[in-house]
């Protein structure tokens, strides 16, 4: 006979629930260990009473784990607690730069967690739980901002931009392949991933959690927080710090704030850069009016991979590089070339190259992906295309860097692009670098600037009639782009052959692995890779530079904070070489330092400015007449 018909009785009608006292009786549920009662049974029927086997079986071995392991469960559910308000005290005091990352930074009270709190106590339960869950997931962007603002501070010198960096994101991946190696880049990048959709939703989770508790213990939760309020105040008020820092914390908000604020302006940005790109002094210049006092010469326009001013002046850098500058001087100088040296401040630091390439060439100043986009976009003059508004020179790019498409190419005016695999290298790759400066130059001789300058007018007409005319050049160097391990070494220039030569050079140099284990070694190791780049570009004017030769070298950004160290300058120089007098005669104005390195005190211009003042040096003289136009 079963138990219902023992016992007859029906249960009382049960009152009407309150939605309330429910929502908050089933978050109670969730925030702390189940009941072992199930309740009665989800039909409506009498509850049944076990009989004793039943409920003895049930003691010995049925139940949830958490009614066998009581003990057990209460310490989990505890320090889960503990680890969620842990996560979310991290998630609102985490600086965004790696040097601040201290532990007083983390011994402080935020006042947008004490807020925050206040919030979610007054608020209804079903809204609680979703300003719970939008509050979770907020302070996980934000700490997955944060920290992407610490990766942009020390390779870039800046802030993440949420608008237009994005992008950025691919080339570092293709960068860690290219330094660690594709298995492992692979791994960073589903690590990184995983960690930013772990952050979102633990950061959510945990908010929950800590709502849910303060509503079951409602009492002692408003106390605590009026009394983590009155410390705030008075520790405001008093102006209390740890270790420099102030204890009363509001980091949070005005990172939330600035954030915004960077979003309006970046959007704001781009409607006005796109006016600023548009207005250009030189616009409607005719070519027969461009570049008139260099007509005959064959210009070279050199990028040197993070050729930056610490790599002049930083104590540990300095001395092998300030040697190789001072010996490059007197070997020019023995073969009839004179320089002049100057500073300029690049519109970006530690990477983005292409982004202090278009500020040089453009005049303008292009320190974001958005800028560059609205600039190659268009058809604002550049100095390299004024030298092919000119008609009088032919224009190449030498690019080792380029592994794929370049579209630009037409934008900057040039006639020719040569990239990685149009230069036919047969050697292996040095990290980042896809072949040795001296192979590239020596390719540049052979492809291009050799045939311009070492056969007969009558041959070269014959042979291509392009070639009849000088040659502009813009040529990017590679070999000193981080992580500078393994590096190349100079060797004959009839030895270079297809670069099969190097496989020996890179498999007796050190790995990035090794090098980056200590900052002082790779301060020593990005110095040996500009000795090295300089070398290369010196070795190859004096061997194959002419009469006619006009070289413009420089550097396109400081290396990253990790070598040229903390709030250090976004400086470079910039050199001008030439072996006809009547070309350095027409920047004696411009009060530069004689030779191959700028002195410390030597003029300092923005990057944008050079263009203007380049072909303003370069124009036609008050009262000239202009030159004839290229047929």
């Amino acid at each position: 006979m079963s138990v219902s018909t023992r016992f007859p009785r029906q249960p009382k009608r049960p009152k009407q629930p309150d939605p309330d006292a429910a929502d908050t009786a089933a978050e109670a549920a969730t925030a702390e260990e189940p009941l072992t009662d199930a309740g009665p049974p989800p039909d409506g029927t009498a509850e049944q009473i076990p009989n004793d086997a039943s409920a003895e079986g049930d003691t010995a071995g049925g139940g949830t784990w958490r009614d066998r392991h009581p003990s057990t469960a209460r310490t989990l559910a505890h320090a889960t607690t503990a680890l969620s308000a842990l996560l979310v005290l991290l998630a609102l005091l985490l600086p965004n730069q790696l040097t601040l990352l201290t532990p007083s930074q983390f011994a402080r009270i935020p006042v947008e967690g004490i807020l925050g709190a206040a919030l979610l106590l007054v608020l209804p339960p079903k809204t609680r739980r979703a300003a719970s869950a939008v509050a979770g997931a907020g302070l996980g962007l934000l700490t997955v901002l944060n920290l992407l603002d610490i990766g942009f501070n020390e390779a870039l010198g800046r802030g993440f931009n949420p608008v237009y960096d994005w992008t950025l994101l691919g080339d570092g991946e293709s960068f860690l392949q290219d330094s660690i190696g594709r298995t492992q880049a692979i791994g960073v990048a589903i690590g990184a991933l995983a960690l930013a959709l772990a952050l979102l939703v633990l950061m959510t989770l945990a908010v929950v959690r800590l709502g849910t508790l303060m509503a079951r213990h409602s009492a002692a939760a408003t106390r605590a927080v009026l009394a983590l309020g009155t410390v705030w105040v008075a520790c405001t008020a008093l102006g209390v710090q740890e270790a420099g820092v102030p204890v009363a914390a509001e980091s949070a908000a005005g990172g939330v704030e600035n954030r915004a604020q960077q979003v309006q302006a970046s959007l704001a940005d781009e409607q006005a850069f796109a006016k600023v790109a548009g207005a250009d002094a030189f616009a409607h210049t005719p070519g027969n009016r461009l570049l008139t006092g260099l007509r005959g010469k064959d210009v070279i326009f050199t990028f040197i991979e993070s050729y930056g001013r610490s790599a002049i002046e930083d104590p540990l850098m300095a001395p092998g590089v300030d040697a190789a500058l001072a010996d490059g001087t007197k070997q020019l100088r023995a073969a009839g070339y004179s320089a002049r040296s100057g500073w300029l401040t690049s519109s970006t630091y530690g990477g983005g190259s292409w982004l202090g390439h278009s500020t040089f060439m453009s005049g303008l100043w292009i320190d974001n992906q958005q800028r560059y986009r609205t600039l190659t976009a268009g058809d604002h003059l550049t100095l390299t295309s004024a030298f092919k508004r000119t008609g009088a020179w032919r224009t190449v790019g030498i690019m080792p860097g380029l592994t794929k498409g370049w579209p630009e190419g037409s934008f900057y005016g040039l006639d020719r692009v040569y990239g990685s695999r149009d230069l036919g290298y047969k050697g292996p790759k040095f990290s980042w670098s896809t072949m040795p400066d001296q192979f590239a130059l020596s390719a540049f001789e052979r492809l291009e600037h050799g045939k311009s300058n070492h056969t007969t007018e009558q041959a070269k007409q014959r042979a291509n009639p392009h070639h009849s005319k000088p040659l502009m050049s813009f040529v990017i160097l590679t070999s000193s782009h981080n992580p500078w391990a393994p590096l190349p070494k100079m060797i004959g220039w009839n030895e270079i052959g297809d670069g099969s030569v190097y496989h020996a050079i890179h498999q007796a140099g050190k790995q990035p692995a090794d090098v980056w284990q200590h900052t002082a070694q790779i301060r020593t190791e990005y110095g040996k890779s500009i000795q090295y780049s300089l070398h290369s570009l010196i070795a190859y004017l004096k061997k194959y530079g002419t009469k006619n030769t006009v070289l413009v070298f420089l550097g396109d950004h400081q290396p990253l904070a990790k070598v040229s160290g903390e709030h250090a300058s976004h400086d470079v120089p910039v050199t001008l070489v030439a072996h006809d007098p009547s070309v350095l005669k027409r920047i004696s104005g411009w009060h530069w330092t004689p030779g191959l390195m700028p002195a410390p005190k030597a003029p300092v211009w923005r990057m944008d400015t050079f263009r203007n003042r380049f072909l303003t040096a370069y124009g036609p003289r008050p009262g000239s007449a202009p030159s004839r136009p290229a047929s």
